[in-house]
């Protein structure tokens, strides 16, 4: 597979205010197109689909995020816009949770806002998860294979806590690496808290807690995630580097969970919270 010119998907859909895709050479190879729309159908259908993985021996992991890009793609000329980046798998508890010993990336589409006041039917998902996480906001653009950490820190514009729904379109048993990031890394929707202005000092040390009608469920310091929830941003910079885009100021990123994920049912109010920071709240029917 030639990566670098697929990876014209990829760009093209980080164009900033840019829904529009050409329609021409970014569609990727038809086994590709076809993955994501049986990935498509089995979201709709609420029915798994088999693994990409056992029905693709082999499969790469850049082959991978070409089906990611793909999906994107067609949900993009359907209307849907690029707002940002997931990274998942940052955690031990995480990694240990999925029997996956590395991050991945995911595209957050506007699509997937659970805004405030809004109810979440748990029935429109197969099997949904959730985790809390920090997330940022860009101020500006950044890209490089060289950015360092406080060149990341002056780009943020902002900070907040952040749910995230997660709900595997492959299931879970005998999932890969490659299935994960095919599937956009398992995001299904998010829920976003109201922000504070850059990035608090002693991120890592911050305690997210979260809970579930009202009983502490799950925890975890901000240094669950590699170390600093900082450093998730800049594995995603390096990562996307090495396809030749960037993240773009406006982006929303969400680093990546402090905790292993729980189920999602209905009538559950979900509440993350942290000292310094103002709560994320999501509403399940």
């Amino acid at each position: 597979m030639e990566v670098k010119r697929d990876s014209r998907i990829l760009k093209a859909l980080l164009e900033p205010f840019g829904p529009d895709l050409p329609p021409t050479d970014l569609d990727g190879p038809r086994w590709a197109q076809e993955e994501a729309l049986r990935l498509h159908e089995a979201e709709l259908d609420r029915l798994p689909s088999p693994l990409l993985s056992h029905r693709r021996p082999g499969v790469a992991l850049d082959e991978a995020y070409l089906v990611q890009w793909v999906g994107a793609a067609q949900r993009v000329r359907q209307g849907a816009r690029v707002i940002g980046h997931k990274v998942g798998l940052t955690s031990a508890a995480m990694q240990a949770q999925f029997a996956i010993d590395q991050p991945d990336s995911g595209l957050l589409l506007d699509r997937m806002v659970v805004s405030e006041g809004q109810t979440l039917p748990v029935d429109d998902l197969l099997a949904p998860r959730v985790e809390g996480e920090i997330a940022f906001r860009l101020a500006a653009d950044v890209r490089g294979k060289d950015v360092g950490e406080e060149e990341l820190r002056a780009a943020v514009g902002e900070c907040l806590l952040a749910l995230e729904v997660i709900d595997s379109r492959y299931g879970v048993e005998g999932l890969t690496l490659e299935d994960s990031v095919a599937d956009n890394a398992a995001c299904a929707r998010i829920v976003l808290g109201p922000a504070l202005p850059g990035v608090p000092e002693d991120l890592a040390d911050e305690l997210l807690t979260l809970s579930v009608n009202g009983t502490v469920a799950a925890s975890g310091y901000g240094r669950a995630v590699l170390g600093d929830p900082v450093r998730s941003l800049l594995w995603l910079v390096r990562r996307l580097h090495s396809f030749g885009a960037g993240l773009r100021a406006g982006d929303i990123v969400l680093a990546g969970a402090v905790h292993a994920s729980l189920s999602l049912r209905p009538a559950q109010t979900v509440v993350l919270s942290a000292p310094r920071f103002p709560e994320a709240v999501l509403h399940a029917a």
